[in-house]
């Protein structure tokens, strides 16, 4: 991660599982300006490390992410026009389908190659909740409380939530979670499709579902994430070809006849 970003991010790797970890328990770990640039530079780190067969993103402390710091509602409500005049002579180069700083911090989750699971615990409140719909797994405690509360604050979720929600729960759903603010724990999370399964410790299961995942072909996992990923964004046509392309590259590859003799070794 550069110099100049102050550590708000702990990354670390082991045996291929990557634990990337908000460091900010105590606001919660909510977000600020340094928060945003350190999950961003932590993003791209692992978008090129070839080490990395799987990513557990969670947060210090007894929270996922309690959404934005509170001082910036503060800041939008007294310097309103001047402060979205700062934000656009600021935004950075484009990443992938996102422009703006906070939309680069969820989205840059999907453009990593590896799997990335979202251990979510305590709170994932507004852009914290956004952040965690960015991976393509997310573990929740039972008792954890998410909620897109934007709508509270007088604005709208900004963090690709408005266009990774609706994928995941249905367009009325998503529609009412946005318009109302209101929390749902962990298990309703689960039931409307908004978290992926519950776990009574959410760190601890997304680590060992990541050293699955890290355990298995990184070509293949890498490509079955780029696979699903394409599933109703694309044309059908386009889709299936990409099935063909990829389980083209794989068969007879190095990698892949080196599982393949390690399955029929352990079969004895």
């Amino acid at each position: 991660m550069a110099d100049d970003v102050p550590r708000r991010v702990a990354l670390t790797v082991t045996d291929g599982v990557a634990t990337v970890r908000l460091d900010r328990p105590e606001k919660m770990n909510a977000l600020d300006p340094a928060m945003f640039s350190a999950i961003l530079a932590t993003g791209k780190e692992l978008m090129a490390r070839e080490d990395v067969g799987a990513v557990v993103l969670t947060g210090a402390g007894r929270a996922f992410c309690a959404g934005l710091d509170f001082g910036s509602f503060a800041d939008m409500a007294e310097r309103g026009p001047e402060r979205t005049r700062e934000r656009e002579a600021a935004a950075p180069a484009p990443l992938g389908a996102a422009g703006a700083l906070a939309q680069q911090a969820v989205h840059v989750w999907s453009l990593v190659p590896a799997p990335v699971i979202a251990a979510v615990q305590g709170v994932a409140f507004g852009g914290g909740l956004q952040i965690a719909l960015g991976a393509d797994i997310r573990l929740v405690a039972p008792d954890a409380q998410l909620s897109l509360m934007e709508i509270l604050w007088g604005i709208v979720p900004d963090m690709c939530g408005t266009q990774l929600l609706p994928e995941l729960v249905g367009r009325d759903v998503a529609k009412e979670l946005a318009l109302t603010g209101r929390k749902v724990s962990g298990t309703e999370a689960v039931r409307l499709g908004l978290a992926t399964r519950e776990a009574a410790d959410p760190v601890a299961a997304a680590l060992e579902l990541a050293a699955e995942i890290a355990g298995h072909s990184r070509s293949a996992t890498r490509a079955v994430k780029r696979l699903v990923d394409l599933a109703g964004r694309v044309p059908l046509a386009e889709g299936l070809a990409a099935e063909q392309a990829e389980i083209g590259a794989l068969i007879g590859s190095p990698e892949q006849a080196a599982v393949v003799r390690r399955r029929l070794e352990s079969r004895g």
